[in-house]
């Protein structure tokens, strides 16, 4: 059977490793839309195909923003079908299809180690096979911990079979940071409920660090007694700047709503709260505060932490932790009259600079671009006196789409066809990254023949 698709498949070969992601998520996507169009998808009526293409994309890229309630109007297999394109879309079809060629003994090509290289590692990997193996390894233990826990958390409310069917599919979709939930109003209902909370909050965490800096935690717990582990360069900045983000997003939202959306709660329960949004807006997508109830000033705040998001090589979308610690680095720097940028008494290739500025700039102008489409398709006639809320809300959701978080004011059931294309289009590209489709797209490399001479300029 392998050899069967692989002699068809064969020109996948001759794609680049960038080419080969966007195509694989492409597949699942198309895959997942045939599968949810069938009649015994629904409870009622039948998706449209806006509608099937708009939940296969969003499970796909783990993104969680949902036109239909997952929960009450999809069945069991129509469950199953967005649990499996989570699964799947959260670790990269690439990861899934070249680990089972390793399992059955098939070698793995040179064009599936690229692949590989580029997704889940900053260094060449020596030993493609060991990796996968341990990567699939941490993340079936921790999906299975968060299973268990949260299956024994459940138990006081549901049978032992319903109870461990809620626990696969939230502690899966938890760690893949998808953000969709069997409950219609996410996890409003568990706000005081302190386990829920810590463990999806961890789920959300790990997710979302990375898989080399799991990695990293793994060889210290494996350490000899002793013996002194150094974390990567890599781990320390994502680390700190991840600690740094929930706490500080922790303390504005409970600053910004105490008097508000937490003002009939415990200090306690606030708190708890705030730190679970402030997590969640990595690009988990769920939520324990109407998101709708929240002040421009906490909206604000949870827009520049979905517009971050996670680490490279996580399940996460966004611009990365690492590009925001390389950018305020930079500024840094260059207050302080430094000739190059350094985090933790190491300095940053230019090279790298350079790929975070245009990670940066390109991802605020296509969600520029798109928003304005949002503009024209929703309520295009209306004045701004009218719709300065739906504006916000607008502009939410575009954020909260190329983030791949899942957060809503409550717009995406009410987008028009034309107004959900574009936000199947922001998650595709936000899951991918703006850079990996430039890249994916180009045909090759151009070098020139010559050197411009420098032209000076002012700027600022």
């Amino acid at each position: 059977m392998i050899d069967f698709f692989a002699k068809r498949l064969k020109w996948v070969e001759s794609l680049s490793p960038m080419q080969m992601i966007v195509f694989s998520f492409m597949a699942l996507i198309v895959l997942g839309t045939i599968l949810l169009l069938l009649p015994w998808t629904t409870r009622g009526k039948g998706l449209t195909l806006v509608d099937g293409l708009f939940t296969a994309v969003s499970a796909t890229c783990v993104t969680g923003l949902t036109v239909v309630n997952i929960g009450s109007e999809f069945t069991l297999y129509g469950q199953l079908v967005v649990l499996g394109l989570i699964q799947l879309g959260g670790l990269g079809i690439m990861t899934f299809s070249t680990f089972f060629l390793y399992i059955f003994g098939r070698r793995i090509s040179i064009r599936g180690r690229e692949v590989i290289d580029t997704t889940l590692s900053y260094a060449p990997v020596q030993n493609i096979g060991s990796l996968l193996r341990k990567i699939m390894i941490i993340v079936f233990l921790v999906e299975g911990v968060g299973i268990l826990l949260l299956t024994l958390n459940w138990l006081r409310l549901y049978p032992l079979p319903e109870a461990i069917y809620y626990g696969v599919f939230h502690s899966v979709s938890a760690f893949c940071n998808a953000g969709f939930s069997l409950y219609g109003n996410s996890f409003e209902g568990f706000r005081t409920d302190l386990m829920v909370n810590c463990v999806v909050m961890g789920l959300i965490v790990l997710g979302g660090l990375g898989f080399v800096v799991l990695l990293d935690f793994k060889h210290l717990l494996r350490r000899p007694r002793g013996a002194i582990h150094r974390f990567s360069f890599h781990t320390k900045v994502v680390l700190s700047v991840t600690f740094f983000l929930i706490i500080l997003g922790t303390l504005f939202l409970f600053w910004v709503e105490r008097v508000h959306a937490l003002s009939d709660v415990k200090p306690t329960t606030g708190v708890l709260a705030a730190l679970f949004q402030s997590v969640t807006a990595r690009t988990a997508g769920f939520n324990t505060i109407p998101i709708g109830s929240l002040t421009n000033g906490a909206c604000l705040a949870l827009m520049f932490l979905m517009f971050v998001g996670a680490a490279p090589g996580s399940c996460g979308g966004g611009v990365k932790v690492s590009t925001l610690g390389i950018l305020v680095a930079v500024i840094l720097s260059r207050l302080r009259r430094h000739e190059k940028p350094h985090l933790f008494f190491r300095s940053i290739p230019r090279e790298t600079v350079g790929k975070a500025l245009a990670i940066v700039l390109s991802s605020v102008l296509l969600i520029s671009v798109l928003f304005l489409g949002l503009l024209l398709t929703e309520n295009w006639s209306v004045s701004p006196n009218e719709s300065r809320g739906h504006f916000l809300k607008l502009f939410f959701e575009a954020i909260s789409a190329f983030g791949t978080v899942g957060l809503s004011m409550g717009v995406t059931p009410q987008l028009t066809k034309g107004g959900r294309l574009l936000i199947i289009l922001l998650m595709f590209i936000g899951r991918l990254g703006p850079l990996t489709m430039a890249v994916a797209l180009a045909q090759r490399k151009t070098r020139g023949r010559f050197r411009y001479a420098k032209g000076e300029i002012m700027v600022g």
